[in-house]
């Protein structure tokens, strides 16, 4: 646990109050960082290692002589905080599960920042779609082929602008829909580097509606993913993995068998299943995929597993997705545990230069959905014209 003042910050643990000072840079900042260790530096200093978990910036610097320590600390004292901060205890890592999956580096997260900021400034600039894009819409709801690079708030912000330049905002009733005024809702997310199917309710009905179908799992959806490494040796598999957030605060891969434990802040590890088939390699289909849950390989993640981001080599393999659960980052997390990072996924391994040239996006594309209309109850399903890098 750890509290920031005007100029310092106080760690508290049942041995040694350790004051730091000088944490100007981080007033402003959410309150998601932690100091993760403390140790004795070379040279007599006390090294300090921060965490911020949504800017996800790993900041070290030597404290200097005049550092106040209440009680000496001996050199091999280490003080790590993997609770949550409103715990309050310093508990060891061993406490938590382990997960399997690495952090990026700095590179990848000085990309990430830039991404973001150009995403900001579209944002700012123009509507996150044309009218081009939008796929389907009715009285109730409206579906849009998502351009890549765009934040999934923004396309709500463009419908809502799009909407309020009408001079009817009126619904037309329906069995079982009571509302007269339109109130938009995402019914799903998209990460801002994937693009395709998004949706987007226009009443409170359609959302709650919709809202439960993602729960229960009766909305199904495909993705396309351009991933790179060595051929795969299936032509399709059924990955069975946990989820959750590190004492890091990113988003990990998990043992299937921890799935139900604590994690640091109150949560723990969930389920998180996807059935990928192999659509290319290297430009050249590959034929003969069932995407069977029963046919498929069943690959399940264990325990004392050791995965590293290791340079993208290989082969151009492009795969389809078909995710049983809804889970953040689900894809582009399975992609980099089977060792085939998507094209530009820095965050997750995946190369930012491939062949010679520089790619500012991932390479994932939300290609599908289908689900029950939630106030006609037909039967419903929508595709989003692939990007260029999909079609083989």
């Amino acid at each position: 646990m750890w509290q920031a003042t005007t100029g310092s910050a106080t760690i508290y643990r049942r041995s040694p109050v350790v004051q730091l000072p000088r944490l100007n840079l981080f007033r402003g900042r959410s309150p998601g960082g932690r100091v993760v260790k403390i140790e004795q530096g070379r040279r007599g200093g006390l090294v300090e290692r921060w965490n911020m978990d949504n800017a996800e910036h790993h900041i070290s610097h030597s404290l200097s002589a005049k550092t106040h320590i209440s009680d000496s600390l001996p050199a091999e004292t280490h003080i790590s905080h993997s609770a949550s901060d409103a715990a309050g205890d310093a508990l060891t890592s061993h406490e938590w599960p382990l997960p399997l999956s690495p952090l990026s580096g700095e590179h990848a997260k000085a990309v990430e920042l830039e991404r973001a900021l150009r995403a900001e400034a579209v944002m700012a600039s123009q509507p996150a779609f044309a009218a081009s894009d939008i796929i389907y819409q009715d009285q109730w709801l409206i579906v849009i082929n998502k351009p890549s690079g765009v934040y999934s708030g923004h396309v709500l912000s463009t419908v809502s602008s799009m909407f309020s330049s009408q001079e009817d905002h009126t619904l037309s009733k329906h069995e079982g829909a009571t509302e007269s005024k339109m109130h938009l809702h995402l019914a799903n997310r998209l990460d801002r580097d994937t693009s395709g199917v998004m949706i987007v309710t226009k009443c409170k009905i359609a959302a709650g509606k919709l809202t439960r179908m993602f729960q229960s799992r009766k909305a199904k959806k495909t993705y396309i993913a351009f991933c790179i490494g060595p051929r795969p040796n299936w032509s399709e598999v059924y990955v069975e993995t946990g989820h959750g957030r590190s004492r890091w605060g990113a988003w990990r891969v998990y043992a299937y068998e921890d799935v139900g434990r604590k994690l640091p802040d109150n949560a723990v590890v969930k389920d998180m299943n996807t059935r990928f088939s192999v659509l290319a390699v290297n430009g050249e289909r590959v034929s003969g995929c069932s995407c069977d849950k029963n046919v498929c390989e069943r690959l399940v993640a264990e325990k004392n597993q050791s995965y590293k981001n290791m340079p993208a080599f290989g082969d151009e393999v492009l795969l389809r997705a078909h995710p049983s659960t809804g889970r953040t980052h689900q894809i582009r997390l399975h992609c980099q545990f089977l060792g085939l990072p998507l094209r530009g996924d820095v965050k997750y391994g995946g190369p930012l230069v491939w062949k010679g040239m520089n790619y500012g996006i991932h390479a994932l594309h939300a290609e599908s959905m289908s689900f029950r209309h939630p106030i006609t109850d037909v039967s419903l399903s929508f595709v989003a014209p692939l990007p260029d890098w999909a079609v083989c």
